[in-house]
């Protein structure tokens, strides 16, 4: 079995890993040779014609009846159709981030993290899987607060390599989620610096937070770094406002909670952003990715 487990692995590095690449590059090079506009489009058009077709899609439908029940079949058929169509402009617009946040970008709140602009400042700016969530480094560098990204490597590492390059951001601005990546981000915060980070999805050895009603492990390292280091954490909500037009608002940081367990202080903090989050996805419901694994029994 051992032996078979190993074969199947080394065939997979040998074979699958190098055709996903080419898969991703040549994807990438399609979009990028399209305008802007239309590139968007056309993988919004791809990806609601094919996306619900796909098994996948059932189970962002039961995440969606559990957490949102109020919603008839009608509504809950067209927001799975409005999340393809959205995730598949995310790919898309992937050639085109930095173009769009230097002119597709409303920007609202700015008040909450201008202080932040200051040297030497550091702070926490989270959101989550909505609209482009891409944008978040970019939008964020491009208004004067460049940032240290944590996000999660690919499981391909050559696929990894290929969105490290297309992100355009500098190996020293990027954190993969794990040990290496912890230890990169608390350095990052001792210096002053921001960090970026999504943090709606499920982190199985994390901590169980209410989230729609049920509990979902949830990682705590946010409010673990916010409370070690004394650093407040600013809400970033990311919203498509149709084709490549978005609006990034910046919210009051979170108040830290004060009971004087660290154990509860995190579990508290984390639980105000699940429901910040439920806040924002009740509100937009097709801009939120419904394909994740976010609830133990999902």
């Amino acid at each position: 079995m051992a032996k078979r487990s190993a074969r199947s692995k080394r065939l997979q590095r040998i074979f699958v890993y190098p055709l996903e690449a080419v898969a991703a590059i040549l994807m990438y090079t399609l979009f990028a040779i399209l305008p802007m506009d239309a590139a968007s489009a056309v993988g919004g058009w791809l990806a609601r014609t094919i996306g619900p077709r796909l098994g996948i899609t059932r189970r962002a439908r039961t995440n969606m009846e559990r957490a949102l029940p109020d919603l008839d079949t009608t509504a809950r058929d067209a927001t799975l159709t409005a999340m393809w169509d959205n995730a598949g402009r995310t790919v898309a617009e992937l050639p085109h981030l930095a173009r769009i946040a230097r002119s597709r970008i409303e920007i609202q709140g700015e008040g909450h993290i201008l202080p932040f602009r200051e040297d030497g400042k550091s702070c926490i700016l989270f959101s989550g899987h909505f609209a482009n969530w891409e944008l978040l480094p970019q939008t964020v560098a491009h208004f004067g607060l460049p940032c240290v990204t944590v996000y999660r490597a690919a499981n391909n590492p050559l696929v990894d390599a290929f969105l490290r390059w297309a992100r355009r951001l500098d190996e020293d601005d990027l954190a993969p989620k794990g040990p290496r990546g912890a230890r990169r981000a608390l350095t990052a915060l001792k210096q002053g610096r921001r960090l970026g980070m999504l943090i709606d999805q499920k982190m199985n050895d994390g901590i169980a937070v209410p989230f729609f009603g049920r509990d979902a492990m949830t990682a705590p390292a946010p409010a673990q770094l916010a409370l070690r280091e004394n650093c407040p954490m600013i809400p970033t909500r990311l919203e498509r406002l149709g084709g490549c037009h978005f609006r990034v608002t910046f919210y009051a940081p979170l108040e830290a909670p004060a009971i004087g367990d660290r154990k509860q202080d995190v579990a508290v903090l984390m639980g105000a952003v699940n429901a910040l989050f439920e806040e924002w996805i009740t509100e937009r419901p097709d801009q939120w990715l419904w394909l994740h694994r976010r609830w133990p029994d999902s």
